[in-house]
């Protein structure tokens, strides 16, 4: 039986972990088994998703498996994007400057920052009264 090359990689935004698996073929997108309009509704984030299949002309070459876990919508296709990138790169090395110069190799490290006590937030503070 032959092996199928199959090319795998992590990626993390905010607090989602997304791990995608690149296999060769039609391009079908798989978000947690399910495709990849009945996971995510708004246009703009599936457009996030296919950046990184534009830019080195792969849409339509491979299938996207993917299993993502944590945060909201916005950090999971962040958290794809970067997987598929990665993944990417696994797959053909030399797609290394172009990936890099879009800026989707780059890791997103923003994370909320946590509520501090004796306020009522991270940052903002309770009114101050002299009197």
């Amino acid at each position: 039986m032959a092996t199928q090359e199959r090319w795998y990689a992590t990626g993390r935004r905010k607090e989602s972990t997304a791990r995608v698996w690149l296999t060769p073929g039609e391009g079908n997108v798989t978000i947690n088994r399910r495709t990849m309009d009945k996971y995510f509704g708004r246009e703009v984030l599936k457009m996030i998703l296919q950046q990184p299949l534009d830019l080195v002309e792969q849409k339509g070459k491979v299938d996207i498996n993917v299993n993502v876990r944590g945060g909201g919508m916005s950090g999971q296709a962040g958290a794809i994007r970067h997987g598929i990138s990665r993944a990417l790169l696994e797959m053909d090395a030399e797609l290394r400057p172009v990936l890099k110069k879009a800026g989707f190799l780059t890791r997103d490290a923003r994370k909320v920052e946590r509520k501090k006590y004796g306020q009522p937030g991270a940052r903002k503070k309770f009114q101050f009264s002299k009197r």
